[in-house]
């Protein structure tokens, strides 16, 4: 499987990216994240900033738009296929630069996806 970015990730295990995380590693799909609080979700270390990763195929942002507007510079770097944007984090405008920079946009729940089996 390829390799997945979750933005706004959180150890709090309430959290919809804390659940995309648990998903991912049960589906066995490298997983990266990246939250404003280093630590640990499942066995995926979370880190802060921008760390380079050559190896993204997909990222899945739970940031609202105006929180995203931070990583869109750093997101379009990464080359990644696709990005996929959940129920309550849809931009239109980084949906555009995304799309100038040849990347897929998906207005889509990761979590679903997994689950049936469309990821």
């Amino acid at each position: 499987m390829k390799t997945t970015l979750v933005i706004g990730a959180s150890t709090n295990t309430e959290r919809y990216s804390n659940k995309c995380i648990k998903l991912l590693t049960e589906h066995k799909i490298k997983t990266y994240a990246i939250g404003n609080k280093a630590g640990t979700a499942y066995t995926v270390k979370i880190e802060t900033g921008f760390p380079h990763y050559t190896d993204i195929n997909t990222v899945a942002i739970y940031l609202s738009a105006k929180n995203q507007q931070a990583y869109y510079n750093y997101v379009i770097s990464l080359q990644p296929q696709r990005i996929l944007f959940p129920p309550g984090t849809e931009n239109h405008e980084f949906e555009i630069k995304a799309r100038a920079n040849g990347i897929i946009t998906e207005q889509a729940c990761p979590l679903v996806m997994l689950n049936v089996g469309t990821y």
